[in-house]
């Protein structure tokens, strides 16, 4: 799953929290008390309730750009000969919104503390909008490339700007809620991109309206944007201190204003002197320094190997390719693949929900490993069903194919043993027509197209080009929404959480940032390579890799991820400098008279 990542001010690109974090001293996680503080306050004061919707719609964005591309590249691929022909373009259509979002999320650390969140949330507004008019116009896959090139800048710029303006612009006692509220509208964007995908499926120009559609969002946060102060927090920091205070007393009620305006100039002091400890100011100078403490090499270590794990385990290859993933498990239809595509969507937002009720009582460490177990679990058995579908697949019957002289495919031949996986796999780009009373007796093997298409659907036939008719569908089915809920609520959001905590507080920039780079970079090369994986190995051999890899994860994980429940940013750095400092013993700082001790005990 997609999570929201946002990266420290002065850092390599900006605050480092998730979606579920306070931004100042630690990860906070809205209990159930503080949501209904959260209803409360915000009912009484409206101005914070617009506030964070409108901040919020940058998170809805990110979740619909992560959705929507799923279901519109099955129209896509159908429109353009091109895309039908190429894993490697197709590929290219989805992950350029991903390269886009690495470039967008730097320039926007850089522009958020340059300039103000404000301004970054209107540019990205401006990016968005731009990328979706591009890709609805776009006349050939080149152009909608480029069109998912501004989108991937304004998704990066808004994914950690939204929670900061956010958290910044919050009350604190609701601060955690009302941040948590823009995790659940990335996950929401998800379903709702399912959804409206859905909705088009009958309507002329299909992907262009899927994709198009997402403009309209993003011109009403603009719009709504225009109208809402600075984030206060950046005015105090640009000694606009008056503005700063006239903003805090439209959000506080009267009695605690001053102690926020108090409190607030604090905690500025102490970020400066942080910021002062580091001596250099550059990049370079920032992470020479970080790299040369134990501590930190022991954090960075840990920060980054699981937010690789994150990506590596496959998830984007459900989130980015879920109704293709459908049809190469046997369901041939457009609109039944995007339909079943809803549980994944619906699954993952359920699971983002689990975590944040789960993460302080099971532990991060504890519930990464669980979450681990049942990802390596559920993609050992999606291979095993993509198998078994590959052995049992219909054969190809000359009889059938004659049916269909002028459109068979150039290299089926009569004297071959063929069965739909062969046709399938055939390098001039074949599908197989299958037989029109019982879709697994012997079928055709024809030349991809849309004339194909056509004269096969005219026999009351499906037309298979991803995966072939079977009896397995409904069990990878229910193995990829398992894989779904065993991922959502441990590695879906714990690595943020892990890497909100895990660096001392002077180089929580630097290190968020590099491990936000790795994540983001991980993702990239999961989505580019997914279908040209299924293509070089089949689909069985491509799960049974990535179930390979979750596994490899596991143990990396294991020792090298110590547990941070429970331990204040000071107690952590204690435990990562210990000399006999174990990531899997659990680090017990016990308080007395003469200071901490330190017990350590097996979790």
């Amino acid at each position: 799953m997609l999570v929201a990542p946002s990266y420290k001010r002065k850092g390599l690109l900006s605050r480092n929290t998730t979606c579920f974090f306070c931004p100042e001293g630690g990860a906070t996680l809205a209990d159930k008390a503080e949501f209904k503080e959260c209803l409360r306050l915000t009912w009484s004061q409206p101005y914070i309730l617009q506030l964070v919707f409108s901040a919020g719609i940058g998170g809805l964005l990110f979740g619909y750009d992560t959705g929507v591309i799923s279901g519109a590249l099955l129209y896509i691929r159908d429109d353009f000969t091109a895309v039908e022909k190429s894993t490697v373009l197709r590929e290219t259509i989805v992950s350029m919104a991903v390269a886009g979002a690495i470039v967008g999320a730097g320039f926007g650390g850089w522009m958020n503390d340059k300039f103000g969140r404000k301004p970054s949330i209107l540019i990205a507004d401006s990016l968005f909008l731009a990328g979706a008019l591009i890709m609805a116009l776009a006349p050939t896959p080149f152009v909608i490339i480029i069109g998912r090139i501004f989108v991937g800048l304004g998704v990066g710029m808004a994914s950690m700007t939204a929670p900061l303006y956010i958290s910044e612009a919050s009350p604190a006692r609701i601060r955690g809620a009302l941040v948590s509220t823009n995790g659940l509208l990335i996950t929401g964007g998800q379903f709702m991109a399912y959804l409206i995908n859905l909705a088009f499926t009958k309507v002329k120009g299909t992907w262009r309206w899927m994709l198009g559609i997402a403009g309209l969002p993003a011109f009403i946060q603009f719009i709504l944007m225009c109208m809402l102060p600075e984030s206060p927090r950046w005015l105090y920091r640009q000694d606009r201190k008056e503005e700063a205070e006239a903003i805090l007393r439209k959000i506080y009620p009267a009695a605690e204003v001053e102690e926020e305006i108090d409190s607030m100039r604090r905690s500025i002091e102490h970020e400066k002197q942080l910021e002062g400890s580091i001596g250099e100011q550059s990049l370079v100078g920032k992470l020479t320094k970080a790299l040369s403490s134990k501590v930190v090499r022991r954090g960075l270590m840990a920060g980054v190997i699981a937010q690789v794990a994150q990506q590596f385990v496959g998830i984007n290859t459900v989130m980015y390719y879920s109704p293709t993933i459908v049809q190469l498990a046997g369901f041939a239809s457009n609109n039944t693949a995007m339909a079943l595509s809803l549980i994944t969507s619906g699954l993952n937002a359920i699971g983002s929900i689990v975590s944040m009720f789960f993460v302080d009582r099971a532990g991060r460490r504890r519930l990464m490993i669980i979450s681990l177990v049942g990802i390596v679990l559920w993609l050992a058995v999606l291979g095993g069903t993509f198998l078994g579908a590959a052995h049992h697949a219909p054969p190809v019957s000359d009889l059938e194919t004659r049916v269909f002289a002028n459109q068979t495919c150039p290299e089926y031949s009569p004297s071959a043993r063929w069965n739909c996986m062969n046709c399938l796999k055939a390098q001039s780009t074949c599908g197989f027509c299958a037989h029109g009373g019982n879709k697994l007796l012997p079928g055709a093997c024809l030349a991809a197209g849309e004339a194909s298409r056509r004269t096969c659907h005219a026999g009351n036939r499906e037309f298979y080009t991803e995966g072939c008719p079977n009896n397995f569908g409904w069990l990878a089915l229910v193995a990829l929404g398992a894989y779904i809920v065993s991922y959502s609520p441990g590695m879906g959001t714990v690595p943020w959480i892990v890497n909100s905590e895990i660096y001392p507080l002077r180089f929580r920039g630097v290190c968020g940032g590099i491990a936000a780079v790795a994540n983001w970079v991980s993702n990239l090369i999961v989505t580019q390579t997914f279908l040209s994986l299924t293509k070089a190995l089949g689909t069985s051999a491509t799960f049974f890799l990535f179930c390979a890899v979750s596994f490899f994860a596991l143990v990396v994980v294991f020792f090298t991820v110590p547990e941070t429940k429970g331990l204040q940013f000071e107690e952590v750095e204690k435990m990562l400098g210990e000399k006999d400092y174990k990531p899997w013993k659990r680090y017990r700082p016990d308080v007395s008279s003469k200071g901490r001790d330190i017990g350590l005990s097996v979790p």
